[in-house]
């Protein structure tokens, strides 16, 4: 027991300590909340880690994008204070590229303007604006820096432009408004680098736009002259307000925010005139083109159609556009109006007479076709001689003034001729003289008889016709009528006043001995006859010549002696040539005049020649 006691003794300061046995009093679970005290060490360890993790990537991101976001605020500063810098009239003329492939006419009218859908190719060299066009002498740090500046481009992508209504003016006098064309809001694709000479880069678009020329036409016309006179188009564009936003029309995203605003923009326009196929070239100092010029009738028609006349006409005009562009045009309205007889002023001395329009249209080379139909319109009472006139100079083979307006332009005039037909057309055909009587009353010779002719109207002019006055002016010849010579010309004989005041020719025609001049118009009687081929409306008409003076001409008595003698002493009578001008009051169904319809109207200088053979038992009764 005593050893036991010491050996305990002993061994307590020299082993290591022994947990006490357990007892039923000892904790089952000491064991584990040690183990989870270390535990929680660990992982409250672990999180302070992770925190500072987070922090420190969260504040290198944080610093990275604040230096990204400053260094995109400073390309984009940089790039904004470049495109500020340039003139907007630069930009326009340096960077806009606009290629125009078809232009129609939607519609017109004096008030609204014309509209326009014009179909364009267009593109924006963004990258030339704000300096980022690639070039192979830039270094390795500006090409990454315009690398970057071209990323941003197609980033952007397009941009909407909004303008105010743009003005354009001659460049020599700018306060002149020639044109205001209004459009919408317009999306223009960005190009960053686009090839150079080369527009597949272009993006087609359609712009609907109206054009409203100014109401100060006098101008407008002295500029076309002008332009023509200089060969080439000078014009300035205004522009109030212009507006330009990132992104397309109404989007509201980040694109939006890219606005720029630029006020009182004035681009100058000059572009060189095209040469005309068949017109003197513009420039030196050169006159414009006449309407004539421009436009060439090829064919006409005038009908009568229940109780109206109707209107057509073919012409072609030259195309003065360039080759791939296209244009369509509905109907346009025109008055045409004749100039009123006797006029003495410029101002209210055309009468209108005719209201047509085109057809649709359009462009081709190099000359544009044209169809106009229309009809006359009612016309007043003084308009009988403004178309009497016309007729007149047609069918003499002058060309007979005209004058073209449109309600479109009010103020626009155009004069121009309708053109002659050429050979000139024989109104007057066949004329003889049957049962002819000359006799002597009193201290005078008189003459009688039936004059008979074919009025035949030119070609293209289908009217229905009723002759019911004539006015023959007969110069009489011993023997058949004699070919212009030395002493007599035909412009001579075309130069004679219309009846009843048309004076001899002077010199006279040889073997001319007597003249036949009416006091009055001859009733006379029409009929229908069969046009002959490349011919209008054809009647036949004759009028009874009844002891109408016979006048011996002045030195011309042995001529007549020579005449009277054949007649008596030859067997088979004498041949006498009839030569002169009629007029003939027609008239015309379906010309509507306000006082009712088938105006008269008269036909006056219409030449003919014919022949007749004077016997001994008729010549003296």
């Amino acid at each position: 027991m005593a050893d036991s006691a010491v050996s305990r003794r002993v061994d307590k300061g020299k082993a290591p300590a022994r947990d006490a046995e357990p007892s039923e009093h000892t904790p089952l679970l000491a064991s584990t909340s040690a183990s989870l005290s270390s535990l929680e060490a660990t992982f409250q360890h672990s999180h302070r880690r992770l925190y500072s993790r987070l922090l420190t990537v969260f504040l290198t991101s944080l610093s990275l994008c604040v230096l990204v976001f400053v260094l995109i605020a400073l390309m984009f500063y940089s790039y904004r204070s470049h495109a500020y810098q340039i003139p907007p009239e630069e930009i326009l003329q340096q960077a806009l590229v606009v290629q125009p492939d078809r232009i129609d006419v939607l519609n017109a009218s004096s008030t609204d303007g014309i509209w326009l859908m014009v179909q364009v190719r267009v593109g924006f060299n963004a990258g030339r604006v704000v300096g980022v066009s690639s070039n192979e002498d830039d270094g390795l740090f500006k090409d990454l820096w315009k690398s970057i500046g071209r990323w941003g481009i197609r980033q952007l992508d397009r941009v909407t432009a909004d303008l105010a209504p743009i003005q354009v003016a001659p460049r020599t006098h700018p306060d002149v408004t020639l044109v205001t064309i209004v459009f919408p809001p317009l999306e223009i694709t960005l190009t960053a680098d686009p090839p150079p000479e080369d527009y597949t880069w272009l993006k087609p678009i359609q712009v609907p736009m109206c054009v409203k020329p100014t109401k100060d036409v006098s101008s407008l016309l002295h500029f076309v002259r002008e332009s023509w006179k200089n060969g080439f188009v000078s014009v300035q564009a205004s522009v109030a307000q212009a507006v330009v936003h990132g992104g397309r029309l109404g989007e509201t995203g980040w694109r939006s925010h890219f606005i720029v605003s630029h006020s009182n923009v004035r681009p100058a326009i000059n572009m060189k005139i095209p040469a005309l196929p068949g017109l003197p070239p513009p420039g030196h100092n050169h006159a414009p083109p006449r309407f004539s010029d421009l436009v060439t009738l090829q064919s006409f028609e005038i009908g009568s159609f229940h109780d109206t006349l109707l209107v057509e006409a073919n012409a072609t005009a030259i195309n003065p556009l360039p080759w791939n562009l296209e244009f369509s045009s509905p109907s346009l309205p025109f008055i045409i109006s004749l100039p009123a007889p006797n006029s003495s002023t410029s101002e209210a001395s055309h009468i209108p007479v005719a209201s047509v329009y085109s057809h649709p249209f359009a462009l081709t080379h190099p000359n544009i076709s044209l169809t106009v139909s229309g009809s006359v319109i009612p016309l007043e009472r003084n308009a009988s001689g403004a178309l009497s006139a016309f007729v007149s100079e047609y069918i003499s083979a002058h060309d007979a003034d005209i004058q073209i307006t449109t309600p479109l332009v009010p103020n626009l005039v155009i004069n121009t001729t309708f053109p002659a037909p050429h050979p000139k057309p024989e109104i007057l055909r066949n004329v003889s003289i049957s049962d002819m009587k000359i006799k002597p009353v009193g201290t005078t010779m008189v003459a009688s008889g039936t004059v008979h002719a074919l009025v035949v109207l030119p070609r293209g002019i289908n009217v229905g016709i009723n002759a019911s006055r004539v006015f023959p002016d007969v110069l009489v010849f011993d023997g058949p009528v004699p070919s212009p010579g030395a002493n007599e010309s035909e412009s001579d004989m075309e130069r004679r006043s219309p009846p009843p005041t048309r004076p001899l020719p002077d010199p006279l025609p040889p073997r001319a001995f007597a003249h036949i001049r009416p006091d009055d118009w001859l009733p006379a009687e029409c009929f229908p006859a069969p046009s002959p081929k490349h011919a209008g409306s054809t009647v036949a008409v004759s009028a009874h010549i009844v002891d109408v003076p016979l006048e011996v001409l002045p030195g011309r008595e042995r001529e007549f002696s020579n005449f009277v003698s054949k007649v008596i002493f030859g067997t088979q009578g004498a041949l006498a040539g009839v030569q002169g001008e009629a007029a003939v009051a027609a008239r015309v169904h379906g010309l509507p005049f306000a006082n009712g319809r088938d105006g008269e109207m008269e036909l006056t200088g219409l030449p003919f020649q014919g022949s007749v053979r004077i016997g001994k038992k008729s010549a003296m009764d």
